[in-house]
């Protein structure tokens, strides 16, 4: 352990070397942008973006891709969070996809894995050569195989073997005309690193995050939320339940959990005795396949 004075804390070693990556990709790239839900991930990474550029402006704008199946508090504090710092949000619907008949829904309603065609096309069309993600290697682990800038090729897609070393932190943004990297500043971050930021920094979230009654139903061993997207079905009873959510998205396949963790400690503490990652608790598209992950980074998802 180093008692010196100077010596970084642990929390301040993360947010240094997330800066440090912020700042790189805004040296060596023309158009980066970040992609912005309004989840905990998403959000920790715009304030690291923030201090980075302070008290300038961060140089880039934001992207969410919308599955038109979002819970509406978080796209409430999405809207309120872009208009608070003057940013420039890009949108890119799912739905707009179905009703022009490029997708189609899913038997399960869910539309997860129709992100990537939107998202892809999105950059393509933007010409973002660095696309921001909030993807942390404890979260998954095919997400554990990603660098800190992962290259993708002309189709936006992934291949593990064109992974980069990066020694010393040392980032190689070269790409070829087509190709773009996606980057993670986040990487080396832990589901408890970032509540604990968040608690340091008291950074607003959206109230789903925090134990509130809901009125919930089960499928599959996880607590689901309906509405338009296909839930609950006749045989599927509803209850008024008090969980929070621990990682949000599609509302047709991210589960909320039983808590009574009202306050930012208490989240904490919950983390911190949990033997399961967020999205191993509560996201059903990622068990859909024991490689379901692994298998849409490689078709362009994050």
């Amino acid at each position: 352990m180093n008692d010196s004075p100077y010596a970084l804390s642990h929390l301040d070693a993360l947010e240094s070397e997330s800066v440090h990556i912020f700042r790189e990709v805004a040296g060596e790239f023309e158009r980066p942008v970040i992609l912005f839900s309004g989840g905990k991930d998403s959000i920790v990474m715009l304030h690291l973006a923030l201090k980075a550029f302070a008290p300038g402006r961060v140089p880039f704008a934001l992207l969410h891709v919308d599955t038109g199946h979002n819970f509406p508090e978080v796209l409430e504090y999405r809207d309120r969070t872009v208009a608070r710092h003057g940013l420039r949000l890009h949108v890119a619907s799912v739905q707009d996809y179905i009703d022009r008949g490029v997708l189609r829904e899913r038997p399960d309603g869910t539309r997860n894995p129709l992100q990537t065609l939107p998202l892809t096309e999105k950059i393509a069309a933007e010409r973002f050569d660095a696309v921001f993600g909030g993807g942390r290697r404890d979260e998954e682990k095919a997400r554990a195989k990603e660098r800190v800038f992962s290259l993708r090729d002309e189709f936006s897609q992934w291949d593990p073997r064109r992974q980069r070393p990066e020694l010393w932190q040392l980032y190689n943004g070269r790409h070829a005309p087509g190709e773009h990297v996606r980057v993670f500043p986040l990487s080396n971050w832990t589901e408890l690193d970032i509540w604990q930021y968040i608690a340091r920094e008291k950074i607003e979230l959206p109230e789903i995050y925090f134990a509130h009654e809901r009125e919930v139903f089960q499928r599959s061993g996880m607590w689901l939320t309906g509405g338009d997207w296909g839930g609950p079905t006749d045989a599927e009873q509803v209850e008024r339940r008090t969980v929070r959510y621990r990682t949000v998205g599609d509302m047709s396949c991210t589960g909320a959990v039983d808590s009574d963790a009202v306050t930012l400690e208490a989240v904490i503490a919950e983390i911190a005795a949990s033997r399961l990652t967020e999205r191993g608790a509560t996201r059903a598209d990622d068990k859909l396949s024991e490689a379901a992950m692994e298998d849409r980074k490689r078709e362009g998802y994050f």
